[in-house]
C-alpha cells in the first residue's frame, strides 16, 4: 500500500474531485499531455475478486481485500501510467441482494459509478472461476447500459482447475463480450494481456491524474479502510458486517479512529482480551500505511444497529474525514 502523508489529513497522490468526463482539461492538475485515457469501471457479484484484480493492474494496493462478501464499500478509482496511457479502473461493491441499509447503499454505489462516470471507456465484468455462473452474474449483466464497450475477466484462475477455467468462459460467451481474459489478480497469471487490451482501446485524451497519482482515495479513508482489513482477517465472519471505521483526529503524529459496532457484546470480541486485538490490528495497519512514528490510536465505540439506519449507514461511508492537522 503507497505510504500515507501523516502530516496532511489530505492526499499527497491524488486530486480529490471527481472525475470529469470532459476532453478538454482532465482534473486541472499538472500540465496536460495528450496520451490515450480513459476509464473502466469493474462490476460483479461480491467476492467476484474485483479489488485483488484492481490492486494487481495497477500495481499497488489501493482496495483492501479479504475473503468476507462486499469487503469494498464505496467507489474506488485506481490509476495504471503506461508509456503512452493512462487507465483509470473504478472498483465498486460487489452486487447482492440487499438485507440492510448497508446492503440498499452498496447495490446503489455500484450502479451510480457507472452514471457518474458516463460515458465510459469499458466495462469490464468479473467472473469467479471457481463460481458456476449464476443469475446475480446474469442480472448484473443486463443492468449494463446498451452499446458499450465490454470485457469479461475470469478471476481466481490460480485456484481453478483448467476444466473450470473453460467451462465458465463457455458459460460467459452468452454475454456476447467484445473479449474474456482468464486471469489471477494475485499471481498476475493473464492481467498484462487484458490490460493490454484495455489500454489499446483508449481514445486520445487528457492524463487524467498526475503521473505520481494512482488513487483518487483521501488518505484518511486509506487508513480507515486498513484499520478495517486487519479486523476482517481476525474476525468470525458475521461480525465484520457490524464494523465501521472512522477517522476523527489527525495531528503530526498521532491518529486517532473510531470503531463503531453494533452490540455491547462485540465491543469486547473487537478489543479483545488485555486489548490484545485492538493492538495488533493497530500494529499491523500502521505498518501496512507505512505510518512509522505514527501513534495509531483506536477506540471501540457501540452504534446500535448502523447498517440498518439509512443516516448512519450514510454517515459511517462518508469518505471524508480531518483534512488538516488538530491544534
Amino acid at each position: 500500500m503507497v505510504p500515507v502523508c501523516p502530516r496532511s489529513g489530505g492526499s499527497a497522490h491524488q486530486p480529490r474531485r471527481r472525475p470529469s468526463r470532459c476532453r478538454s482539461g482532465g482534473f486541472g492538475v499538472g500540465p496536460e499531455r495528450a496520451v490515450r485515457s480513459g476509464f473502466v469501471t469493474l462490476v460483479g457479484r461480491p467476492n467476484a475478486g474485483k479489488s485483488t484484480l484492481l490492486n494487481c493492474l495497477v500495481g499497488s494496493k489501493i482496495s483492501i481485500t479479504s475473503a468476507k462478501p462486499q469487503t469494498t464499500r464505496l467507489r474506488v478509482m485506481g490509476v495504471r501510467h503506461l508509456p503512452d496511457a493512462q487507465v483509470v479502473f473504478v472498483d465498486t461493491p460487489g452486487i447482492a441482494k440487499p438485507v440492510t441499509s448497508l446492503g440498499e447503499q452498496l447495490n446503489e454505489t455500484a450502479r451510480t459509478a457507472v452514471a457518474e462516470l458516463e460515458p465510459l471507456d469499458v466495462i469490464c465484468i468479473v467472473l469467479d472461476a471457481t463460481a458456476p455462473l449464476g443469475r446475480g452474474d446474469r442480472l448484473i449483466w443486463e443492468s449494463l447500459p446498451p452499446g458499450m464497450s465490454t470485457v469479461v475477466a475470469v478471476t481466481k484462475c490460480d485456484r481453478a482447475s483448467k476444466a473450470q477455467v473453460l467451462a465458465q468462459l463457455a458459460a460467459a460467451a452468452e454475454f456476447d463480450a467484445d473479449a474474456y481474459f482468464p486471469v489471477s489478480g494475485l499471481t498476475g497469471e493473464g492481467t498484462d494481456a487484458l490490460l493490454d487490451h484495455l489500454a489499446a482501446g483508449l481514445g486520445e485524451g487528457p492524463a487524467y491524474f498526475p503521473p505520481e497519482s494512482i488513487t483518487d482515495l483521501p488518505d484518511a479513508w486509506r487508513i480507515s479502510e486498513a484499520v478495517r482489513e486487519q479486523l476482517l482477517t481476525r474476525l468470525d465472519d458475521e461480525l465484520p458486517y457490524s464494523i465501521a471505521v472512522r477517522v476523527t483526529e489527525w495531528e503530526a503524529d498521532r491518529i486517532r479512529c473510531d470503531i463503531a459496532v453494533e452490540r455491547p457484546s462485540q465491543k469486547g470480541i473487537v478489543i479483545g482480551r488485555g486489548g490484545r486485538m485492538l493492538r495488533e490490528v493497530g500494529t499491523a495497519a500502521r505498518r501496512a500505511l507505512g505510518l512509522d512514528g505514527v501513534y495509531l490510536e483506536l477506540r471501540v465505540r457501540v452504534e446500535p444497529d448502523w447498517q440498518r439506519t439509512p443516516d448512519a449507514v450514510a454517515r459511517m461511508l462518508a469518505p471524508e474525514a480531518p483534512s488538516e492537522p488538530l491544534d
